[in-house]
């Protein structure tokens, strides 16, 4: 192929622009080290991108999926990269946490010995207001 132009590649892709972007991308690629998939003839980087187009030589979907990643600021995260591990006694101190917060909204204290008393009804060995108060 002695001359490629636009018309050559813009059946192989959905517009002009996208064809500008993936031949720039794939000229940044070739800048950079990567194989050459047709014969240099003394051609620059941009001429070799858009022969490798026309010939169907690369696989523009990989290009074009590189470059969409390459222009994204946050990268998609596994699902497996979210999941925290626990260290050694995390689950029974949320354990012990959520029990206190159950017993405290349903009328109960949890002590520092991890019993539960009413906080609400008074016990027979706590002294009253009236004893506190010397009446």
């Amino acid at each position: 192929m002695a001359r490629v132009t636009v018309e050559d590649c813009i059946d192989k892709l959905e517009n002009r622009f996208e064809l500008v972007m993936l031949a720039s991308q794939r000229a940044r690629k070739i800048g950079t080290g990567a194989p050459l998939t047709v014969e240099k003839d003394n051609d620059k980087k941009t001429v070799i991108s858009l022969r490798e187009i026309a010939e169907e030589t690369i696989n523009t979907a990989e290009i074009k999926e590189e470059m969409i990643q390459g222009y994204q600021r946050f990268l998609p995260q596994d699902p497996e990269e979210e999941i925290i591990d626990l260290m050694d006694g995390e689950k029974e101190w949320g354990e012990m946490a959520d029990s206190a917060a159950t017993g405290m909204y349903a009328g109960e204290e949890i002590t520092a010995e991890g019993q539960s008393e009413e906080t609400n009804e008074e016990s027979e060995n706590d002294p009253t207001l009236g004893d506190i108060a010397g009446v």
